[in-house]
């Protein structure tokens, strides 16, 4: 009678040696060009609303937050992209608007950094 035996990685090893983790190197990588990405984005007046998210955002949780008091009512309520003097980017859903155009380059940045395909 012949014996196999199978030997298989953790989940949680496949994952830390791609990177991906929470807290991993892509994971971190992903939640800073986020919010590097969705700069243009962000409504601007004095920049505290787009600087929040470097303040409210711990890089490697997977959660980008943005923590200025008035963010969720701009997210939501404020004006509509192209009727800003800041910028004819910037307007309410921002991040929605940013993965729109930067999706595909975001899914290619994250592939080269863990090996993907």
């Amino acid at each position: 009678m012949s014996r196999v035996t199978v030997s298989a990685k953790t989940m949680e090893r496949i994952l830390d040696e791609r990177y991906l983790g929470v807290g991993g190197k892509a994971q971190r990588f992903f939640d800073s060009e986020v919010i590097r990405r969705c700069d243009k984005y962000v409504p601007m007046k004095t920049g505290n609303l787009k600087r929040s998210a470097w303040h409210g955002t711990e890089i490697g949780s997977g959660v980008v937050v943005y923590n200025a008091p008035y963010a969720h009512k701009q997210y939501y309520e404020g004006r509509n992209p192209g009727t800003s003097k800041t910028g004819k980017d910037r307007g309410r859903y921002w991040f929605e608007r940013m993965k729109a155009d930067n999706k595909e380059s975001l899914l290619s940045l994250l592939k080269q950094l863990t090996g993907g395909r």
